[in-house]
């Protein structure tokens, strides 16, 4: 397996896939894509849940992906979503990003089964027998409800040598360090948490798989490039000036907030898939004024650099 851990530092966009009339709006997509990397993100993950992959076709999904991996050419990790609740299902997937040309896979614990810790180390290791790519595990108990312990990472990380790492997305920044005393400074830990991504970063986790990356790539990659670099004084300021919007960004049940706001930004349209519908008009109202202030807050902040 080629070793590219030391690229999983930085942020990695967890992109939204954007529809128009039912059907995937591809020139939106690659329009996002080209954004991202612009500004400078280390990594692209198509296919996840703020891009609705429970909602895409299997080929819908190798299309994103093949895209994505086209347009980035390099320039940035693309970590593909591979995850269900099926094991042969995540296997399928699994084999379908390798082909698709991912450099790396994202495997969201299983959710409505609630599998114990056993049932999560047999799942992992399935899917990480049917490639060779580096995985992610990815804990998020809010949706799945059940968390990956520490200690079934642990397992896992000695087991399997393309297992690197863990998108944490449990909204505790202790896990970081339940994390680390468990698995050692070889787990890569990225914070699946905006909100969370700086006290993440000082607790020892090298990235975050950002949401509101979609809209600010641009200051999410500064955040983390000044803590990085040591400025820990201008990593706090990017932190507070994207507060309120990362709050935005959940204010209904993601990616509803996220593709308001890129609609508001004239982006891409907020159409979603049901069961998810688009946001209230009250919310939008709300998201449009957050926009504002963040839009106003960020060429101020520009500006005194």
């Amino acid at each position: 397996m080629q070793d590219i851990s030391h690229r999983f530092n930085g942020v990695f966009t967890a992109l939204i896939t954007p529809f128009k009339n039912g059907a995937i709006d591809l020139a939106a997509f690659d329009a996002l894509v080209d954004r991202q990397l612009e500004a400078g993100v280390a990594g692209l993950v198509p296919v996840g849940t703020t891009g609705e992959a429970a909602t895409l076709s299997e080929e819908e999904a190798a299309e994103l992906i093949e895209r994505t991996v086209k347009r980035a050419a390099g320039r940035a990790v693309v970590m593909a979503g591979a995850g269900a609740n099926d094991t042969r299902k995540t296997i399928e997937k699994v084999k379908r990003a390798e082909a698709a040309g991912a450099d790396a896979l994202l495997i969201v614990t299983p959710y409505y089964n609630k599998p114990t810790q056993e049932g999560l180390v047999g799942h992992y290791r399935a899917a990480a027998e049917a490639s060779s790519l580096p995985t992610m595990l990815y804990s998020v108990p809010g949706r799945c409800g059940v968390e990956i312990a520490p200690e079934t990472c642990a397992l896992l990380l000695e087991r399997h040598e393309n297992i690197i790492g863990i998108k944490e997305a449990g909204g505790s920044a202790a896990r970081v360090t339940q994390l680390r005393i468990a698995c050692g400074e070889r787990l890569i830990i990225h914070s699946g948490d905006d909100g969370l991504t700086l006290p993440f970063l000082s607790l020892g986790a090298v990235g975050v798989t950002s949401v509101v990356a979609n809209v600010a790539p641009r200051e999410m990659v500064e955040l983390v490039d000044a803590w990085k670099n040591g400025d820990t004084v201008r990593a706090l300021a990017l932190h507070e000036l994207i507060a309120e919007l990362t709050d935005g960004m959940f204010i209904e049940s993601n990616p509803g907030p996220v593709k308001a706001a890129l609609a508001l930004a004239n982006l891409a349209g907020p159409e979603m898939r049901l069961p998810m519908v688009p946001v209230s008009a009250e919310n939008r109202e709300k998201l449009a004024g957050i926009l504002g202030r963040f839009a106003s807050a960020a060429a101020s902040f520009q500006e005194m650099r």
